[in-house]
């Protein structure tokens, strides 16, 4: 059998003396540790024998201390350990017999030697019974075969070791990109449930499989829930991400060659909006506004001009780096005036909308998209809204048009991210993801860099490299040493190409979710300003490094905005 054992300074003679025991009758035995007797602590060694035996690395364990209670304590925090303390042999074939124990525990100050090894001969000879006690172990942990994060340390200690490496990353450094933020521990443990499992090809009441009784009822109040936030007639939350929710949309009205209309991806667009290098570029005939040269800012009357020559079937307003407030109730009269439909990709500023500090596209467009994640701070995911009339042809366009079965497990998250989102917290924290934003891009401003438009209403803002004379691509990097994440962005008219850029991105969303505000807005734009104001000097990353951590450490995400 192979054994795993440990013990803490009190048990280590008895640890010794167990696995000598062991391997005189042949088992294959692992010492968790100590390697000496001197002062330790007991959860290091009883979670690290828990974790292995739980993971199936072991057939069982050993643990041994003082009295067994600290071990036994420790053991069982681990789903899937069933740590028994032990102190008469006639126990230790019942902790195998009746309850399938794991590992066992000693006392050390309890037993003798002899009785110890007594104790830990019956346990080893007995075997688990099951029957009527598989019904009673179920009662302990109805996830009992799940993997835990315990669990997966110790089946696949690499991926462990990569999720580890990230949690610190993220603990320690400034999260800037404007599409990225962290969602709130219930929307976490939401998305990580049994609905993983389920295939629920269809909708609610009309699915293809049987057994969603369950998934239902998710479905239809992840439904209800964006309806009534966003005052939609019509939602479909089962789109993966926002690319495939538009995607869905533009299958349901156009067909191939069909002429749609989209901001140009230069100018503050997506790739699905008829960039082509994506698929929206490649199945449709692509016309594209601008912004207008001197202010950056939409340009009405050349979107009416372009609709009116272009005659696009499909109109799309919204953006991945613009800055500013969208009008649209003015693209709704241009869609109007020549005949063409309106989607609004709101993925950024769905947050916004929800909380009354964006005006809202669902009163004038005719489909609305998004992402659930961005400043909604939910999971990776999308969803559609749209008038009435078009949810037929919405749904169809989705399954089986687009996708196969929904992640209901995601779908579920939604759910939760949507309650969250009606609560005045949420309220209060989107009004201090924009106030952030405003501090940031005017502390910036005042240091000397110019920003795209003047400025923001939102939550990003795009910052002109061209006078510093640095790339996008080689600010993103230099920043990135330093503990400050973002991303190299294309600024309006940009004479680099894409992988290179003359701005950068950043947002708000990720800072204001740790606690930060205004003051440590100003603080932010100093670190930037370090870096960028000497980007030869190798030691200023490093230093300025050291001050992200600090103030990264005052804002843990442990205690991050629920």
């Amino acid at each position: 059998m192979n054994i795993v054992i440990g013990s803490d300074h009190a048990g280590f003679r008895l640890k010794e003396l167990v696995k000598s025991h062991l391997e005189r009758r042949g088992h294959v035995v692992e010492d968790a540790g100590p390697a000496a007797p001197e002062s330790c602590d007991y959860p290091v060694y009883g979670l690290k024998v828990a974790r292995l035996v739980a993971g199936g690395a072991y057939e069982q364990g050993v643990l041994v201390c003082g009295t067994g209670l600290g071990m036994s304590m420790a053991a069982n925090r681990v789903r899937g350990a069933r740590a028994a303390l032990c102190t008469s042999e006639f126990q230790a074939r019942m902790a195998r017999a009746h309850n399938d124990a794991n590992i066992l525990v000693l006392g050390a100050r309890v037993v003798g030697s002899e009785l110890a090894l007594a104790i830990l001969d019956a346990y080893l000879e007995t075997r688990f019974e099951g029957g009527r006690h598989e019904r009673r172990l179920a009662l302990l942990d109805p996830m009992d075969n799940a993997m835990s994060r315990e669990d997966l340390a110790a089946f696949d200690p690499e991926v462990w070791a990569a999720i580890q490496r990230e949690e610190e990353r993220l603990e320690t450094t400034l999260e800037l990109i404007a599409s990225e933020n962290f969602v709130s521990p219930r929307v976490m443990a939401a998305e990580a449930n049994v609905m993983t499992n389920k295939y629920a090809e269809g909708y609610p009441a009309e699915r293809y499989y049987e057994g969603n009784v369950y998934v239902d009822e998710v479905e239809r109040l992840a439904v209800e829930r964006v309806k009534e936030l966003f005052g939609a007639e019509h939602a479909n939350v089962q789109p993966h991400a926002g690319s495939q929710a538009n995607m869905a949309v533009y299958f349901s009205c156009l067909k191939p060659g069909d002429t749609l209309m989209g901001m140009g991806m230069s100018q503050g667009g997506h790739l699905s909006h008829g960039s082509p290098v994506s698929f929206s570029g490649q199945l449709y005939r692509v016309v594209c506004y601008t912004v207008d040269r001197e202010t950056e800012r939409i340009d009405f009357d050349e979107v009416q001009r372009v609709a009116e020559k272009e005659r696009p079937k499909l109109i799309v307003a919204g953006a991945s780096s613009y800055p500013r407030t969208i009008d649209f109730e003015a693209f709704a009269r241009v869609a109007k005036s020549v005949g063409a439909r309106l989607m609004v990709d709101m993925a950024h500023i769905a947050g916004l909308i929800a909380a009354g500090l964006h005006p809202s596209p669902v009163p004038w467009a005719d489909y609305v998209t998004s992402t659930t994640h961005k400043t909604l701070r939910g999971p990776r995911g999308g969803f559609i809204l749209s008038k009435a009339e078009y949810a037929k042809a919405i749904d169809s366009s989705v399954f089986p048009g687009t996708q196969g079965g929904p992640f209901m497990h995601i779908i579920a998250a939604k759910a939760v991210a949507f309650k969250e989102a009606f609560t005045a917290r949420f309220k209060t924290y989107q009004a201090q993801i924009v106030a952030n934003a405003a501090r940031l891009a005017q502390a910036l401003a005042d240091r000397g860099f110019r920003l795209v438009a003047g400025g923001t209403d939102n939550h990003l803002m795009l910052i002109d490299l061209t006078q510093m004379g640095i790339t996008g691509a080689d600010a993103a990097v230099l920043l990135d040493r330093a503990g400050i994440t973002l991303n190299k962005n294309g600024i309006p008219f940009d004479s680099r190409p894409p992988r290179v850029t003359s701005g950068v991105r950043l947002g708000t969303p990720a800072v204001t979710t740790r606690g930060m505000k205004e003051a440590e807005m100003d603080m932010v734009a100093e670190f930037i300003t370090e870096v960028l104001a000497r980007p030869r000097d190798p030691a200023v990353p490093t230093s300025v490094r050291k001050k992200v951590r600090d103030l990264c450490a005052r804002f843990p995400l442990s205690k991050r905005q629920t």
